[in-house]
């Protein structure tokens, strides 16, 4: 459905409390990867009807939001076509609007709040224990909210959110360009990957009622 943004590939982003503080290695052929962020704890959501040990079915990502008039598509497309406007946006620390420059969760919440009408929490560390159904790797949708362990000890320090063809759009540091893209089939996303939630399943159905 979105492999028009197939082409943009070349980039990276990195998420974490308030934001993504990101310093790494950079090198002519590949973007600068976030490697120290401020690190916080990934703890199972108590409330969430979905385990961290078990991943939702289709089955159950339809019996989740069956209460509501719920498309995701439409939802998706609006998010990820407002995220792509915003490339080349500057990091900045702290940072949730587009003149002042976003982190990695402010961009997240920036485009949730503005086209879903979703208010998801400041924080990575609170972001991951959204009461969502949590999604397998190889059944990402465009929109699905990615989560990273940036910092080697498996606790949640980056987020983004998935376009599609493996892709994922996010904020990432100043020298890395701020809002880009990068590749989750990159061997850098790939072993840093923690899960990944289906966010937009908690959208209000009055925002379905304005696309």
């Amino acid at each position: 459905m979105l492999k028009r943004f197939a082409p943009l590939v070349p980039l990276a982003l990195a998420t974490v409390l308030f934001g993504c503080a990101t310093t790494g290695p950079t090198t002519p052929s590949q973007p600068q990867r976030p490697v120290s962020e401020q690190s916080v704890q990934a703890k199972p959501s108590t409330s969430s009807v979905f385990t961290e040990e078990e991943l939702a079915s289709e089955e159950d990502l339809n019996t989740f939001s069956s209460s509501k008039p719920y498309q995701m598509p439409v939802l998706a497309d609006s998010i990820l076509e407002r995220g792509m406007s915003l490339i080349g946006t500057r990091y900045q620390f702290g940072g949730t609007s587009a003149k002042s420059g976003f982190d990695c969760s402010g961009f997240i919440g920036y485009l949730f709040r503005e086209e879903a009408g979703m208010n998801l929490p400041r924080s990575t560390r609170e972001m991951i224990n959204v009461n969502a159904p949590k999604v397998a790797r190889n059944k990402l949708k465009p929109g699905d909210l990615l989560f990273f362990s940036t910092n080697g000890r498996g606790r949640v320090s980056h987020a983004g959110i998935y376009l599609g063809d493996n892709q994922f759009i996010h904020s990432s540091s100043r020298r890395s360009g701020g809002v880009r893209i990068d590749s989750l089939g990159d061997r850098y996303w790939s072993k840093t990957f923690i899960e990944a939630k289906r966010a937009l399943a908690m959208a209000p159905s009055t925002t379905l009622s304005r696309n």
